[in-house]
């Protein structure tokens, strides 16, 4: 069936005016923009996408089955979307505005983007980019009045919500024409301060600054220099572009004996910034992209991205990032995520200052999904089968050796614990949270430590590491089952992974230990029981079978845990 240019324009506009009618009937607009002053409207893009017959308007792109990829896969060509559909189209998205741009519905800048299939491909068009004026003037006294009084002056904690849309609105250029690439990063950096006593807040806050460099970066400024390829599953690839040069040149340093005295004012200075966000703050699968920002602007030529490069972002003073002396060498680069140990002097001492080193940067913030490229004559590793044979484990295995060390290792655990920071130098099978070697080698050593394994186990995530069942069976061949083991046990078994497969039966023969094993499922929901007891006897449908032909207490005990299992 042939489609007319008249067809494929009243389809398109049937679909426009069903968006817009939709949104007439919701009811929750002025509730929406009441959060907050810093949100003008809540749609501020619609993407038409003509495809005959099942053409849609939606403020996201559907990214539906692209049938039109091929040549001459449309009957429109490039020349009549843009002199005959497109001003249609406009004339008519225009009038809606007129309608409704006064109203929660629609956000100061309003964007009508369109793909069309054409005898020459997918075209992607922006069809209309319209602002209102009278809303934009609104909007940045909001934003001048807020930065004032709640960031500058401010002394309290401020709302994630709010900076989520500051954090965008300070790199529009619609709103801010000229970049103020210093006052932004001290404005990032005066939130961050305000919410430092709030964790999960701040992280919040810290996520909202990097999605807003991110977009900035990678839609506003590296398209200036770079020919960007992107992909819905891969991580963008850049082109430099022939005779691609920073527009303006680099600050000067204030003090050419103190690097760390450089003031950042310049746009590359705001991307490396945005680097070192994702490389601190951001989870270990995030890296690849801030080393790739600091990448690019090397490329370009900035001397500054060079220096932090090799030497670290600059957050770190000197003396903080470099410990040298006649017992051991530490330096740190947090823009890698390394600390390189040399250890000249095998004896506790070396590695006591190289633990204090290493302490000092995690408090500083130095990121927590870092590896250790470590010097030494000496190769522990710990009697775990499983774990990686990397420089990190290396390291740890090496200081365990030394008992005067273990209470400076249980510091350094707490310290590095966090759910979702791995090493870098582990992955898949071998995966392991920070902390990792340090907490397995002091709870093999001592009860005293059993805390620190609860305190470990609690922050575990079970689903992108299954070390702690290489622990866990090590942990039950050294304790077994005792009346100070039996609760620690079975706090490890909690976040044990369904593969681990714990030898302990012939212990349990013993009712007095299986009795042990009952009382700690005191408390415990039915799934946690399940979970705790799969690892010990599989399904619980075997544990019911041993209890029917158990006799006596021993009956008594297994049925209990069936019971608890809620079975």
């Amino acid at each position: 069936m042939t489609i007319t240019i008249s067809e494929a324009i009243e389809e398109m506009v049937a679909e426009i005016h069903i968006w817009f009618d939709e949104q007439a009937k919701r009811t929750d607009l002025d509730s929406i923009v009441q959060r907050t002053t810093l949100q003008m409207g809540i749609f501020n893009d619609i993407l038409l996408d003509y495809r005959p017959g099942r053409t849609t308007v939606d403020s996201a792109d559907l990214d539906l089955d692209d049938s039109f990829t091929s040549k001459n896969a449309g009957f429109l060509t490039p020349e009549e979307v843009r002199t005959v559909i497109q001003p249609q189209l406009v004339e008519v998205v225009k009038g809606k505005l007129e309608q409704w741009a006064h109203t929660p519905l629609i956000d100061y800048h309003f964007t009508f983007r369109g793909k069309f299939p054409t005898t020459e491909g997918k075209l992607h068009l922006t069809l209309l980019d319209y602002v209102h004026e009278e809303k934009r003037q609104q909007l940045l006294e909001r934003v001048h009045s807020y930065v004032d009084e709640k960031v500058e002056k401010g002394t309290y904690p401020t709302k994630p919500l709010q900076s989520f849309f500051l954090t965008r609105h300070l790199l529009d250029v619609n709103l801010f024409p000229v970049l103020d690439v210093a006052r932004t990063i001290a404005i990032f950096n005066r939130i961050q301060e305000l919410n430092k006593s709030r964790p999960e807040a701040l992280a919040e806050h810290r996520r909202n600054m990097i999605h807003a460099l991110t977009d900035w970066a990678e839609n506003q400024f590296l398209p200036q220099y770079y020919d960007i390829q992107t992909s819905t599953y891969r991580a963008n690839e850049y082109t430099l572009k022939p005779g691609a040069v920073l527009e303006q040149q680099e600050t000067q340093h204030l003090d050419e004996e103190n690097e760390n005295q450089e003031q950042p004012s310049q746009p590359i200075d705001l991307l490396l910034y945005g680097a070192v966000m994702i490389l601190r703050y951001e989870p270990s699968y995030s890296k690849p992209r801030g080393l790739t920002f600091m990448e690019l602007a090397v490329q370009l030529g900035s001397k500054r991205a060079v220096r932090m490069m090799d030497e670290g972002s600059g957050t770190f003073a000197k003396e903080e990032i470099v410990v040298k002396n006649k017992q051991v060498e530490c330096k740190a680069n947090d823009v890698y995520s390394l600390v390189t140990i040399h250890i000249r002097q095998e004896e506790a001492s070396a590695y006591e200052q190289a633990l204090t080193f290493i302490i000092h940067l995690l408090e500083r913030g130095f990121p927590k999904h870092y590896k250790i490229k470590l010097k030494s004559s000496d190769k522990q590793y710990l009697p775990i089968k499983g774990l990686a044979k990397s420089d990190t484990h290396r390291f740890f295995a090496n200081a365990l050796q030394y008992a005067e060390l273990h209470p400076l290792l249980e510091q350094y655990a707490r310290k590095a614990i966090e759910q979702f920071e791995f090493y870098a130098d582990t992955e898949g099978e071998m995966n392991c949270m920070t902390g990792s070697y340090a907490t397995f080698g002091l709870g093999l050593t001592d009860e005293q430590y059993f805390p620190l394994v609860v305190h470990y186990m609690d922050h575990v995530d079970d689903e992108h590491q299954l070390v702690q069942d290489k622990f866990i069976t090590m942990f039950a061949e050294k304790y077994g089952v005792t009346t100070h083991s039996a609760p620690i046990l079975v706090h490890c078994l909690r976040r044990a992974t369904d593969r681990l497969k714990l030898k302990i039966l012939p212990e349990l023969e013993s009712e007095d230990k299986l009795a042990l094993l009952a009382q700690q499922m005191n408390g415990l929901q039915p799934y946690e029981v399940e979970h705790v007891l799969y690892p010990i006897w599989g399904k619980v449908e075997k544990l019911a079978t041993l209890a029917r032909k158990a006799d006596g207490r021993r009956k008594e005990l297994l049925l209990e845990l069936l019971q608890a299992a809620g079975k």
